[in-house]
């Protein structure tokens, strides 16, 4: 190694590099080619439920990652906050659909969220959702930034 770094360092041109016969890439295949994505009717629903105040918080729990029982009161929240605020119904468009690039499995999608506010409200966000059994459900990093579960309300304040 040591002769090889003297040898770049002469006035003769290096010698040409070998050519590269081996090709890599950083991010690895998360499913199978012929895995299909779900439809986008699949991660919508996951969405209808989690914003219907009709749906009780205990039967939420289901469409979000590694929730528990001691989440139900903040699912429960969320459909209420919708609904008195004039938001619901809303609807949900989920595009641009693929897999995750960090999370094997997941499908990560764009959600046009359109609420029945007049004027209606359109944001966009990106979303991720991860498979369960029978179906999909969102991801808990997508769930902490779209839901209060009160965690760590209070280590977080906005700047003075």
């Amino acid at each position: 190694m040591v002769a090889a770094f003297g040898l770049c360092g002469c006035d003769s041109p290096p010698p040409p590099a070998a050519p590269d016969t081996e090709t890599t890439s950083t991010v690895a295949s998360p499913a199978p080619a012929a895995t299909p994505l779900p439809p986008p009717e699949a991660l919508i629903d996951v969405l209808n439920r989690l914003s219907d105040p009709a749906v009780p918080g205990a039967d939420k729990v289901g469409l979000v990652e590694l929730a528990t029982a001691d989440d139900a009161a903040a699912l429960d929240t969320f459909g209420k906050a919708l609904a008195d605020n004039g938001a619901l119904p809303l609807t949900f468009e989920a595009v641009d659909l693929r897999w995750s690039e960090t999370e094997a499995g997941n499908v990560v999608a764009t959600v046009n969220v359109t609420t029945a506010n007049k004027p209606p409200g359109q944001f966009s966000f990106p979303m991720e959702f991860a498979p369960v059994a029978n179906g999909w459900e969102l991801t808990r990093k997508t769930a902490n930034l779209l839901l209060d579960f009160g965690e760590g309300a209070t280590a977080t304040s906005p700047p003075p």
